[in-house]
């Protein structure tokens, strides 16, 4: 159904553009193969292909107001295998991004499939809200959500933004239960210089259905909850960059017994003038779920740092490591990748619990408990 949407708006696209003189139509794609290998027998081995093919109008006007478009598609098939005679196949073709935005120096209108993400925290993000970036991920991937994004930039670097949402019903960022899938979402974000950094405060309100969980099927006499959240974040260059995400997810409901969140991020970072520049960065992260906003409650608390160094003019390694305070594991992920002109290559080895508990509750099977090592291979054109 959703390649049918985007069959429809490519061909709404394309006619939208072909009439301008002043247009401009780009291609590219994302070409990536991947192995992962696990010494854990009862999580398996994992390979897979993808492949992103992107397609990009521009349609320019007076005034230096502009239109364009991108439309992507993710295709991939994955094969995971506990031994040689039990292989499981999967693969899906899906619309990756779909959006026509309007945009000046001052003002951006963007409908459609995107990405919105913001915030400062970098390993461990309180405002992961709408995606789901790993940074463990050298690519970065996300699904995006449908939606409506409405941003003004004001001259002293203030900016407003407000959004709608309709139709997604996926879990994106924190989310436990996903949204109600009739309902529209709605929020907005405020940014204001302060001193030599910015702060923000970002508001968001969705109906969740408790009959789409990930922690498995409950039953509940209300179906469709209404949620808010708030958050309040900031950073800083002093020297050192300095920054910090705080966020409150509040359910309107007596049938969640802990129906309040709160998520907290203080992270800072700095560059060593030692050989080509080492790159360290450390977060505090935390959250909580309790009966009242403010109480004491059950949860758990994560210490990360990242360190990375460009060996060379086409090598860089990077060190990511999360210690669970709560439980005392250690999570390990050492990367090492050289980039060409159109080819990357990485290598990646990890060594962490056997009970996988970054971020989320885990349900599915995660090839990133335990040991092992994973290779990939990119090429973009």
């Amino acid at each position: 159904m959703r390649i049918n949407n985007f069959l429809k708006f490519l061909f709404f696209a394309i006619t939208a553009f072909s009439n301008s003189e002043a247009q401009q139509l780009n291609s590219k794609g994302q070409l990536s193969s991947w192995f992962i290998g696990n010494e854990s027998k009862s999580i398996g081995n994992q390979a897979g292909i993808r492949y992103i093919p992107e397609l990009s109008l521009q349609k320019s006007f007076k005034n230096d107001h502009l239109i364009d478009c991108e439309l992507s598609l993710n295709g991939y098939r994955i094969w995971e295998a506990s031994s040689l005679s039990n292989v499981n196949s999967d693969g899906k073709i899906k619309p990756y991004r779909m959006w026509l935005r309007f945009f000046s120096s001052q003002f951006e209108a963007r409908v459609g499939l995107q990405k919105i993400n913001f915030g400062s925290a970098v390993l461990m993000r309180p405002l992961m809200w709408f995606d789901k970036i790993d940074p463990r991920d050298p690519l970065q991937l996300t699904d995006g959500v449908y939606g409506l994004l409405l941003r003004y930039y004001f001259i002293n670097n203030t900016n407003i933004w407000l959004w709608g949402l309709y139709g997604n019903e996926e879990n994106k960022g924190w989310e436990i239960f996903s949204s109600d899938k009739n309902s529209i979402e709605y929020g907005g974000r405020i940014q204001y210089p302060f001193f030599t950094g910015e702060v923000a405060f970002s508001y968001h309100c969705r109906k969740m259905d408790l009959s789409k969980g990930t922690v498995g099927s409950s039953i509940y006499s209300e179906k469709i909850v209404q949620e808010n959240r708030f958050a309040l974040d900031g950073k800083w260059d002093i020297g050192i960059g300095l920054w910090f995400e705080g966020a409150i997810f509040h359910q309107n409901t007596q049938e969640l017994l802990l129906n309040n969140q709160r998520i907290f991020t203080l992270g800072a970072d700095y560059t060593f003038g030692v050989g080509n520049g080492i790159h360290v960065l450390s977060e505090y992260f935390t959250v909580e779920a309790s009966e009242k906003i403010f109480q004491k409650g059950d949860g758990k608390k994560f210490s990360a740092f990242l360190a990375d160094y460009p060996v060379g003019l086409i090598d860089q390694v990077f060190g990511i490591l999360y210690y669970d305070r709560k439980n005392k594991n250690l999570y390990r992920f050492l990367r090492w990748q050289r980039i060409y002109d159109n080819w990357s290559f990485h290598l990646i080895g990890f060594w962490n619990p056997n009970q996988n508990l970054l971020y989320q509750i885990q349900t599915d099977k995660n090839f990133f408990s335990g040991k092992g090592f994973q290779v990939m291979v990119v090429f973009n054109h």
